[in-house]
């Protein structure tokens, strides 16, 4: 029976480049994926972009390729990526420059096009869809129309089918859906097609891309084995065997760090999961409930019984607009009474910032190792800790104000208890806040281009 190899070879942009050069090496990989994107960066690509045309996606990209293309170009395996972001043709261009440099020949390389909504907001509001968001259920995005950044729909499968149907060696994309990174290479291989699918084969695809796209997160990262994760230094990033029968088994290379049990799939399977039995991405509907596995070795575990559902007529779109600015500082404290310290120098900065005229949106002051991640469900410590990081922060409506914030908070140090001392602030950023919606699938048509030298 067929079986389609795919590695993992990023999890998200900044993660580790060895594990996946690794896997290009000894892994004997038929697709090895690469998911590059988060819920944000399409707005960071977008606002690059706009500053310079030849820029716009992922800058991994040039590296990454740099390391593996002589390698996968030499052994057959090919690599689906949506590092494309905002432009996917410039980083397809990048990608031929990077082939060239390493007099590397006969390479296609597609680029995937049509996520991108922005200019196009207008479009479907004339054609009556609504772009209510989904959880705040405000119907109106008017309010924001005259700020927003970016807009982009998680995509499917079709433009990675049609593309390596066509013989491309790597493929990029931009808001790709993670999974479907994985799902397409499944479909090119086996087949398959959404107008007589196999929904059950589908959401056995996508309930596999979900525990692999993260890469070393279902090898030991993040899990609560952590105590137990040996070399989490040298993780290795999974594999994935997937049969044509819909059945699959997650492994990693011999003498990797990390771990693969039941347990670090179970967690991966839960991960970013609202609920189980109904996970929505663009290829299906994939209920993770009935998936069945079990470990038939060491980092070894197969996976079977996964099912599935007809894929939604609706896209997720995540819209992108600008929402006020963030400014943030830090004052330390020493011992003794770093408690009392601590809320003597909120005192102040508050009252400093009534002086001066700014009311921020949002004012926190986290004790950092005290209340920072529980707010005000942390219990005050019985006794004074060997010292405090304040840590400010402040959503205000402009940079002007955002500057205004840092520099009261320096003041504590000549101002407020002794010993008080500031970190260097961080530069003020701009807020952009996610308007997510839905649109009908038929208005978000998907093309492939195509360059090859």
């Amino acid at each position: 029976m067929k079986t389609v190899r795919m590695g993992a070879g990023s999890g998200y942009w900044g993660d580790l480049l060895e594990p996946a050069i690794d896997l290009a090496k000894r892994g004997e990989l038929d697709y090895l994926g690469f998911d590059f994107l988060a819920e944000l960066t399409m707005s960071l690509l977008q606002r690059a972009k706009r500053r310079n045309p030849d820029t716009g996606y992922i800058p991994d990209v040039v590296p990454w390729m740099r390391a593996l293309l002589p390698i996968t170009h030499g052994n057959g395996t090919r690599m689906v990526l949506n590092g494309g972001g905002t432009n996917c043709e410039a980083a397809a261009e990048a990608v031929l420059r990077v082939a060239r440099d390493a007099d590397l020949t006969q390479l296609r390389v597609a680029a995937i096009s049509g996520d991108d909504l922005t200019s196009r907001i207008g479009e479907f509001r004339q054609a009556g869809v609504t772009l209510a968001n989904m959880e705040t259920g405000e119907r109106s995005i008017d309010e924001i129309a005259d700020r927003i950044v970016s807009a982009h729909a998680y995509i499917g499968s079709e433009g990675i089918v049609e593309a390596l149907g066509g013989g491309a060696e790597v493929v990029i994309g931009g808001r790709l859906a993670d999974s479907s990174v994985y799902v397409g290479p499944l479909m090119h291989e086996f087949g398959w097609s959404f107008e007589d699918a196999d929904w059950n084969l589908l959401g056995a695809a996508i309930t596999v891309a979900h525990v692999i796209e993260c890469a070393g997160i279902c090898c030991g990262g993040m899990s609560s084995q952590w105590k137990n994760v040996p070399e989490p230094w040298n993780m290795g990033f999974p594999i994935a065997d997937f049969r044509q029968d819909g059945t699959a088994e997650i492994s990693k290379l011999p003498d990797t760090g990390g771990l693969i049990n039941q347990w670090t799939i179970k967690e991966h399977l839960l991960y970013e999961t609202h609920n189980p039995a109904d996970y929505r991405m663009p290829d299906g509907i994939a209920d993770l409930t009935t998936t069945r596995l079990e470990e038939t070795g060491p980092d070894r575990v197969r996976l079977w019984d996964m099912s599935g559902r007809e894929r939604p007529d609706m896209l997720k779109v995540q819209i992108g607009y600008t929402d006020g600015w963030i400014a943030e500082a830090r004052v330390l404290l020493p011992w003794p009474d770093t408690m009392a310290k601590a809320d003597r120098c909120e005192e102040i900065i508050r009252k400093r910032l009534d002086i001066v005229g700014v009311t921020p949106r949002e004012l926190r002051f986290d004790r950092v190792g005290i209340d920072a991640l529980a707010g005000p469900l942390a219990r005050r410590p019985r006794r004074d800790p060997e010292e405090i990081e304040l840590r400010v922060t402040a959503r205000v409506d402009s940079r002007e104000e955002a500057a205004m914030v840092n520099r009261e908070v320096t003041h504590v140090s000549t101002i407020g208890p002794v010993g008080t001392a500031f970190g260097p602030p961080v530069k003020p950023r701009e807020v952009i806040a996610l308007w997510p919606t839905l649109v009908p699938r038929d208005m978000v048509p998907v093309s492939v281009t195509f360059e090859e030298i």
